[in-house]
């Protein structure tokens, strides 16, 4: 999913159980007010607060996540990313950007196509399709990759800076909610196997963008465009919102299906009465179907069936 933020000024996120965040300071010695990590910060604050106001990221740290829309969003990540590493493969002897390359410690590309062959299978490639918000970032990555690289560092900032915070927080919360392995299948993406302290290392990469021979106008037109990719990855959050509006609730914990649309719903009371409450749900007909397709209620059934034919049995002596 896409990451929740890059950075808040001066704090570094934390999970703690029972997925509530907490903030533990983080203290960056020898910066200036000046420096590119500090206009980074502050000028990007804005940015933050809308992107984790939207509807989609409210209901994903709540727990409120359908599998289809993370199965998307996993989409749109690595569409993303593939428009990201390709632009930085091409700039890595870039001298404004050179220092931020670090493909064996950051590219995500690997971790997401492992991610979309779990939820969809070998043949994923065939399924996937680029959505219409994703094609403007990814348009816009390219555009910058090409003509003005620098401008690159935004879009590295923005998205692994906030894998390797917020992220984190994301990825705890998608195990719980969707029931996904332990053992990291499905988000592979918030695994970082080659740093060892995301701490250290956001520590790292912040010197290094401190260091870039920038000038005060490029520096801006960097927080500038770092804006922008906030404002891309928003839209992606609320095209998924979108989507999550036109795709039926999922059934989890062995749940009964929605109606199937066998039947008059108009003669079944218990529809109607849900109906009216503002829920949904099938005829108490189905509802038994339902059951009866469910291991737990064969084994129900099986015992109920051998006690009659017990009774019967006895009654018949």
């Amino acid at each position: 999913m896409p990451a929740l933020k890059a950075e808040e000024p001066g704090q570094e996120e934390t999970v703690q159980d029972g997925g509530d965040v907490v903030y533990e300071k983080e203290h960056d010695d020898g910066v200036s007010p000046s420096d590119l990590s500090e206009l980074l910060k502050a000028g990007t604050v804005e940015a933050h607060d809308k992107a984790e106001n939207t509807q989609f990221v409210k209901d994903f740290l709540k727990g409120h996540i359908r599998k289809e829309l993370f199965k998307l969003g996993t989409v749109a990540l690595y569409f993303t990313y593939s428009a990201l590493e390709e632009e930085m493969d091409g700039n890595r002897d870039q001298p404004q950007f050179a220092p931020l390359y670090f493909p064996e410690e950051l590219h995500r590309r690997e971790a997401l196509a492992k991610d979309l062959e779990f939820f969809y299978g070998e043949n994923w490639q065939a399924v996937v399709q680029l959505s219409e918000a994703t094609r403007k970032y990814v348009d816009r990555i390219h555009e910058v990759g090409r003509s003005e690289p620098e401008l690159l560092v935004a879009h590295a900032y923005t998205r692994y800076m906030g894998d390797l915070s917020g992220g984190q927080v994301l990825k705890k919360v998608a195990q719980r909610a969707l029931k996904l392995p332990s053992t990291g299948e499905g988000v592979q993406f918030y695994t970082f196997d080659n740093i060892s302290s995301a701490k250290e290392f956001k520590q790292l990469y912040r010197s290094r963008m401190n260091d870039l021979d920038l000038d005060q106008e490029t520096k801006l037109r960097i927080v500038e465009e770092a804006n922008r990719a906030f404002g891309f990855n928003m839209e992606i959050f609320n095209e998924l919102e979108r989507v999550g509006k036109t795709i039926k609730d999922e059934v989890l914990d062995g749940g009964l299906p929605e109606y199937d649309g066998k039947g008059d719903l108009s003669k079944c009371p218990y529809y109607a009465a849900k109906t009216a409450a503002g829920g949904g749900s099938a005829c108490v007909c189905h509802m038994a179907m339902a059951v009866l397709r469910h291991p737990t209620g064969q084994v129900i059934m099986s015992a109920c069936i051998a006690l009659l034919a017990g009774v019967a049995a006895w009654y018949l002596m």
